[in-house]
This record gives structure tokens, sequence and C-alpha cells, in this order.
């Protein structure tokens, strides 16, 4: 309840912010709880070697080549352009289509350490013949296992 300092009786001519404080502390706490669980990606097993750091990875393109189930390795194998789920035979053409393929020429791998060899050879082709000029490819550190 808000008490006014003038005698007049008449409507109260301030703005009462302690809802939306309270409203916006409490969407603050569900955005911090929640954006760690947004950012968990795809399950690889990335294969360990000594790389430098990926650079900035919300602003790079990151092809995923792993198992559809990542517990089975005798599951099909499967390719992911950042979360969107694709195919060998569709890769190029949705690279082609991709924004950040066509403003930085230069994307990422990210392979199962299990996945064939021709597979991941098969993929950079792909990406080679739709405008990527720089691949990198992301590894574990050593020290990760």
């Amino acid at each position: 309840m808000s008490f006014s300092s003038n005698s007049g009786g008449g409507p109260m001519s301030e703005i009462n912010v302690t809802p939306l404080v309270d409203v916006m502390l409490v969407l603050l706490i569900i955005f911090m709880v929640t954006a760690p669980m947004v950012q968990a990606g795809l399950r690889v097993d990335l294969p360990n070697a000594e790389a430098p750091a990926l650079p900035n990875s919300e602003t790079k393109l990151r092809v995923t080549i792993g198992h559809e189930d990542a517990a089975n390795l005798a599951s099909p194998i499967a390719i992911w352009i950042g979360q969107d789920r694709t195919t060998l035979e569709r890769l190029t053409e949705q690279l082609r289509a991709n924004a950040i393929v066509q403003r930085d020429h230069e994307a990422y791998v990210q392979a199962d350490e299990s996945i064939p060899y021709g597979i991941v050879v098969r993929v950079l082709a792909a990406m080679r013949t739709a405008g990527v000029e720089r691949l990198g490819i992301v590894t574990d550190p050593l020290s990760s296992r």
C-alpha cells in the first residue's frame, strides 16, 4: 500500500517500480539457470591432439560428424550443421545457402574418433565444394583424458 504526501486525496502521480523489479529479478534467475542447459551441444568423442583453442564458437560454423546414438557405435552415421541434421548428399547445397559460409568462407569439422576416415574426407570435400576456403578441425586437448 502506498501513501502520498499530498493531502488532496487524488490519484498518485508516482510510479511504483517494486513489481517491475521483482519480475525482472525472477526473469534474470530463470535465464541464468536455463542458459547453461541450452548450450549443451552434441556429444562427440573427439580425438586428442595438441592444437590451439577454437575461436569464439558462437560466430563460427561447426559441421559435426557422429553416430545417431552416441552410446552405440553401430548406429548409423549422422551429420549436423550447427544443430541442424543433414545428409552427406545435401551437405554441399545447405552449406552454400548458409550465411556464415557466404560471409566468412570458414567452417570447423568436429568428428567422432570412431568415424571412418573416408567419411570425414567426403565431408571435407563437400565443404570445399560449397565454398569453404578455411577448414578447421576440432579436437580435445591431450590433457582432457
